[in-house]
């Protein structure tokens, strides 16, 4: 099962607001409480969920691309390559 902002919030003993702070790099939390963070979050192997992150966002930073042919086909033209 995935880590989460709560489990790493447990381990540190400090409030998920504090993880979620530290992530986003907000001035107001100290050196010392986000290296600490930082630390127990590569112990966990926690990384960012990018849906959720999307989702908050609302920006997904995706691109999609409509093909008139298969991709196979088209990009046998160096021209769309």
């Amino acid at each position: 099962m995935a880590v989460t902002i709560k489990d790493v919030a447990k381990r540190a003993g400090v409030s998920p607001s504090t993880v979620s702070r530290v992530l986003s790099n907000h001035p107001r939390i100290s050196r010392e409480t986000s290296r600490k963070i930082k630390e127990i979050m590569e112990e966990m192997g926690y990384h960012s969920n990018i849906m959720a992150r999307s989702l908050v966002s609302n920006k997904t930073n995706t691109l999609g691309m409509i093909l008139p042919r298969p991709a196979e086909e088209l990009f046998q033209n160096q021209f769309f390559a």
